[in-house]
C-alpha cells in the first residue's frame, strides 16, 4: 500500500509495519511465511554466533542459519532487518558483519536485552556505548539501528547525539504511550499541556530529524500504529498481536493504518510522523 510505505534509515520499505524480533521469526518456515503474507520488511530473531537454548526469548540457531535465509530472500528484493546479540564486543561485531555480508539491509543491535546488558554493559556510560557501536559501524555497510532499553538511565539527548556522531540511522524505542492518552486523529491534537509522552516521542524530539525512530510495544491495530507515527515513529514493530494471530496480523494492521490515513486525507504516512500537537 503506497500510503504506508516509508524510507527507514535510507532503506525503502513497502510498509511501516514489521514484526518485532522474537515472535515467529526464528525458523525458516516462519520467516518465509512472514515474507509471503506481508510486503513490508521482516525482522530476524536476535542471534549470536553459535546459537542459544536459553533464555527462551533469545533461543536461536546461530547467525549462519539467518545468513542463509537472508541470501535466499535478498535476490527477491525483500528488506530484512538482522537483529544482533552477543556476550562480548567481538561476538557482536562478528554477528553483525556476517549478516551484513549476507545482504541484510538493516542491522539492529539489540543492546537492550538483559543477556547483552549483563555481559557487555553497553549502556553503563556513553564511552562504553560508543566503543561497541563504533566498532560495528566501522565494519558494516548496512543501515545501523540500536535498540534502546525501555528504562534508559542516560539522557535521551546525549544518546541521540552519540548515535548521530556514529552514523547510527535508527533508534528502536519503547512505545510506552500513556494508556489514557486522548488524541484527535483528524487533527493530531492531544488533550492537555505539552509533555514527553513516550521514549519514541523523546527520541524524535531530541534527534531533530537526524535519527529515524522505530516504535516497539503496544501495536495491536492501525490506530496504535497511527498514534506511534504521530509521536515520531517512522516504523512500528509488532509483537503480541503476531503471537495471538500469526503472520496475518501484520497485513491487518497495515490495512487498518492505510484506511485511517485515507480517512484523514493523508497521502502518505510520512505526513503524520512527529505531527502530534497539544491542546494547551
Amino acid at each position: 500500500m503506497e500510503r504506508t510505505s516509508i524510507r527507514l534509515g535510507g532503506v525503502a520499505l513497502n510498509s511501516t509495519v514489521m514484526n518485532a524480533s522474537g515472535p515467529h521469526s526464528a525458523e525458516k518456515g516462519e520467516l518465509l511465511e512472514l515474507s509471503a503474507r506481508h510486503n513490508g520488511a521482516i525482522v530476524f530473531k536476535s542471534c549470536n554466533i553459535a546459537g542459544l537454548e536459553t533464555p527462551d526469548n533469545l533461543k536461536n540457531r546461530g547467525v549462519e542459519h539467518f545468513a542463509a535465509i537472508a541470501r535466499e530472500l535478498e535476490p527477491g528484493g525483500k528488506s530484512i532487518v538482522g537483529s544482533v546479540v552477543g556476550n562480548s564486543d567481538d561476538e557482536i561485531v562478528k554477528v553483525a558483519t556476517t549478516l551484513d555480508r549476507a545482504g541484510v539491509k538493516i542491522i539492529e543491535l539489540n543492546l537492550a536485552d538483559d543477556y547483552v546488558q549483563n555481559s557487555v554493559a553497553p549502556f553503563a556510560n556513553l564511552e562504553r556505548l560508543k566503543a561497541i557501536v563504533g566498532r560495528v559501524r566501522g565494519e558494516v555497510q548496512a543501515a545501523l539501528a540500536v535498540k534502546v532499553p525501555p528504562k534508559l538511565v542516560m539522557e535521551p539527548r546525549a544518546v541521540a547525539e552519540l548515535f548521530k556522531s556514529l552514523r547510527v540511522a535508527i533508534a528502536v524505542c519503547a512505545n510506552d504511550l500513556p494508556k489514557d492518552l486522548e488524541v484527535d486523529l483528524a487533527t493530531g491534537v492531544a488533550k492537555g499541556k505539552w509533555r514527553t509522552l513516550s521514549q519514541v516521542h523523546a527520541f524524535y524530539q531530541v534527534s531533530e530529524g537526524l535519527l529515524d525512530v522505530v516504535a516497539v510495544g503496544g501495536i495491536n491495530g492501525g490506530r496504535d500504529a497511527y498514534l506511534a507515527h504521530l509521536a515520531g515513529a517512522k516504523a512500528v514493530q509488532v509483537g503480541s498481536a503476531l503471537i495471538r494471530e500469526g503472520a496475518g496480523a501484520l497485513g491487518r494492521i497495515d490495512r487498518e493504518l492505510d484506511a485511517l490515513l485515507s480517512e484523514h486525507g493523508k497521502g502518505a504516512v510520512a505526513e503524520i510522523v512527529g505531527q502530534l500537537r497539544f491542546a494547551d
